[in-house]
């Protein structure tokens, strides 16, 4: 079963606290997602690391109930 863009913001948002995130179903199926996630956490870390804290935030659900996710981070500015 695909996940929907409000439980998928609620994974990020429990997962880093004051993280804005913007979501794009790229199908319409609710099962390929664009997602531009902008964190405080993320300050002071690589690319690599950001996504990491994103992927950790999604508990596994890569591959499963959430099939495709493009993901882009930022640090505040």
């Amino acid at each position: 079963m695909p996940m929907s863009a409000s439980e998928i913001t609620s994974l990020i948002e429990q997962a880093l606290p004051g993280a804005k995130i913007e979501l794009t179903d790229l199908a319409g199926d609710d099962d390929h997602w664009a997602a531009r996630v902008t964190a405080p956490q993320f300050v002071g870390k690589s690319r690599v690391q950001q996504h990491r804290l994103v992927y950790d935030a999604l508990g596994g659900r890569m591959g499963g109930p959430l099939h495709a996710l493009q993901l882009t981070t930022a640090a505040p500015t």
